[in-house]
């Protein structure tokens, strides 16, 4: 059967007027269903041009997650050309089938971060030469911009992705001036797309919130079990962060940004730190543009910053720690709960995105109202002796224990036949 044909049929069955069926249907076993209907037509393999400003080595959630997503849909047939900036060191676990590099410039306060130049000749020549059935954005960054364009002169269906609230990050950064700039550019952008992919339920009703009515996707995220397992454990690493057998080490991983708001993590151990007769340590792992500012206000009570960690190291640290708390309330997803969880470590954080769909409120963790800071730091400094933390986080590590990334492949690859429908 000829490509422009199968892409016919498929647009003959019954596919959903609009992917929010996925946000409105919590039943996962419905959502499965809808994906094995489609799995019985003859579809064509997807020719797909990925277009993103980050992606490993740089370590982000996005990256790391896109990376999972790409491999999946490699594995399933499915061809990628990858637009992408130029970065000094290669990805080794990914060679997509072309590639497109554009010259790069360092993010003000990110240095190791890099969004790509609006090179639009050469993504045109790189989208032309491919002949993708679909254009996934993946950043609405310059790059981003100048790829739908190119898709747009084309006549290529677009889709596009929503990972990073950065009109909830203006406000951290004193400039409250570009949230409506932002949020207007935004909303533009993806009503622009075919599809937009979310990670959370969360994320989408933002969205729509923020006045973005093209159809909307739920593409989830997995965790790798293995990498990230409490037999990772090093009492060698507890030793060198000065912690016994009763000693509850916290541990936060992600960046050191005003978003995340470490501060009031940082500030409420450091009150713990001084009343409580509990011995208890806090571990910071990553780094950013407020690290020093943190260091200064950790220093009287001996926080512990690691830098950027990877592969063992990053699992070592997950694993050797007690709990996990995790203070941000712009996440559109937030991979490092996930991540928490099957090392074996309860979670405190706000009752959204990751945490909302994975964390049980006093069986693997604490969950406070968005918002609700006091109750956060209630819980945080209330933490249970080492003994309950261990009961707890085997909860956790059982509750996602089956949570890979074969389902949120599968999940992007539906979004990704739908966009393509409009080929014909």
């Amino acid at each position: 059967m000829e490509q422009a044909s199968v892409f016919g049929h498929l647009k003959q069955q019954n596919f959903p007027e609009n992917f929010k069926f996925y946000i409105k249907n919590k039943n996962a076993h419905n959502i499965q269903n809808e994906h094995r209907v489609l799995n019985d037509l003859v579809r064509p393999k997807l020719k797909i041009a990925l277009v993103t400003e980050t992606w490993p080595p740089e370590i982000n959630g996005v990256a790391l997650s896109l990376l999972q997503l790409c491999k999946g849909l490699q594995q399933q047939g499915h061809k990628i050309l990858l637009i992408r900036p130029q970065q000094k060191s290669r990805c080794s676990q990914f060679s997509p089938n072309k590639e497109c590099l554009v010259m790069a410039q360092a993010i003000p306060r990110y240095p190791s971060l890099k969004f790509g130049w609006p090179q639009f000749m050469k993504v045109t020549n790189a989208i032309d030469e491919f002949a993708p059935d679909v254009v996934h954005i993946v950043t609405e960054g310059p790059l981003g911009l100048a790829a739908l364009q190119a898709a747009k002169v084309k006549n290529i269906p677009v889709s596009s992705g929503f990972h990073s609230a950065f009109q909830d990050f203006s406000r951290f950064f004193d400039l409250a001036f570009l949230i409506k700039p932002v949020q207007h550019y935004l909303r533009w952008f993806h009503n622009n797309t075919q599809l937009t992919c979310v990670p959370s339920r969360d994320t989408a009703q933002s969205l729509q919130d923020l006045g973005v009515h093209c159809p909307m996707a739920v593409v989830g995220r997995g965790v790798d079990v293995e990498c990230f397992h409490p037999q990772h454990a090093s009492q060698g690493l507890r030793q060198q962060w000065g912690a016994d057998e009763q000693t509850r080490v916290l541990l936060y991983v992600g960046r050191l940004s005003p978003e995340k708001e470490l501060n009031l993590i940082v500030s409420a151990y450091a009150a713990m730190h001084k009343s409580s007769e509990k011995k208890t340590l806090l571990v910071i792992v990553g780094d950013g543009p407020e690290r020093e500012k943190l260091q200064r206000l950790g220093n009287s009570s001996n926080v512990i910053f690691m830098g950027s960690l990877s592969g063992i190291s990053l699992s070592e640290a997950y694993a050797s720690a007690d709990a996990f708390v995790f203070a941000s309330q712009v996440e559109t997803f937030g991979n490092v709960v996930l991540e928490a969880m099957a090392s074996g470590l309860p979670v405190v954080a706000y009752d959204y995105a990751c945490a909302e769909q994975h964390v049980r409120h006093l069986r693997s963790g604490w969950l406070s109202k968005l918002g609700d800071a006091p109750a956060f730091i209630r819980f945080m400094q209330q933490l249970p002796e080492r003994q309950v933390l261990k009961q707890m986080g085997h909860n956790a590590r059982e509750d996602i224990q089956d949570v890979g990334w074969q389902y949120p492949v599968q999940q992007f690859e539906q979004a990704l036949y739908y966009a393509a429908q409009a080929v014909t």
